[in-house]
């Protein structure tokens, strides 16, 4: 007679089972086909182009938001490895136990060793979908403190508007001020941990206690 809980247990370890990130946002960038170079000083552009998601990668406050999150996966792979080898052990145990006990009493372990099993699977998927908050927490914190920035850098260059290069069809290399972006991001705020730190300090009528 199969173990009732083997099922279980197999779902519970290919869930476990996590990919490690594949390290694409450290990949080396390429060559854009779509982005045309000119002679400097022969257009005044009025609308400039920024990749959203180079600027997050390559500043330090992106960095250290994929740092943190690489680093939570990593730690919760490694609890998973344990767990699921804990559960095997149990799951044999149990297994061999099973000659010798009486058949009610086999049941009841074996319903207690699947509702352990699947409450341990919502634990960790629960820290799964945590790690994914605090990244989309991360990205969107991000934005918002660089969009004044941003702001600054296209009154400055006279433009009316910016656009996501990667929604652009074709474009002026000149038009793009990513790297720009990044160095006045990275000048003004860093890699944004201060923010947080501020922001999470307790406040009395709504101002900051020192």
């Amino acid at each position: 007679m199969r173990l009732w809980a083997t099922l279980s247990v197999s779902r519970l370890l290919a869930v476990l089972a996590f990919a490690l990130p594949s390290g694409g946002a450290n990949a080396q960038q390429t060559i854009d086909p779509s982005v045309f170079e000119i002679p400097a000083g022969q257009v005044v552009p009025t609308i400039l182009t920024v990749d959203i998601e180079q600027l997050f990668i390559q500043s330090q406050f992106g960095q250290r938001v994929g740092q943190s999150y690489t680093q939570g996966r990593e730690e919760l792979a490694t609890e998973n490895g344990r767990i699921a080898q804990a559960l095997r052990e149990d799951e044999l145990a149990l297994a061999e136990q099973r000659s010798e006990m009486d058949i009610a009493v086999f049941r009841e372990e074996a319903v207690a060793f699947d509702e352990k099993a699947q409450a341990i699977r919502r634990a960790q998927d629960a820290k799964e979908r945590e790690l994914e908050e605090r990244l989309s927490l991360g990205r969107d914190q991000f934005l918002s403190a660089t969009r004044p920035i941003l702001g600054e850098l296209m009154v400055e260059r006279g433009a009316f508007a910016i656009l996501d290069r990667r929604s652009v069809l074709l474009s002026l290399g000149s038009i793009d001020i990513t790297e720009d972006a990044i160095a006045r991001i990275d000048a003004a705020i860093g890699d944004g941990l201060q923010m947080e730190i501020e922001a999470d300090q307790p406040t009395t009528d709504g101002i900051p206690e020192n």
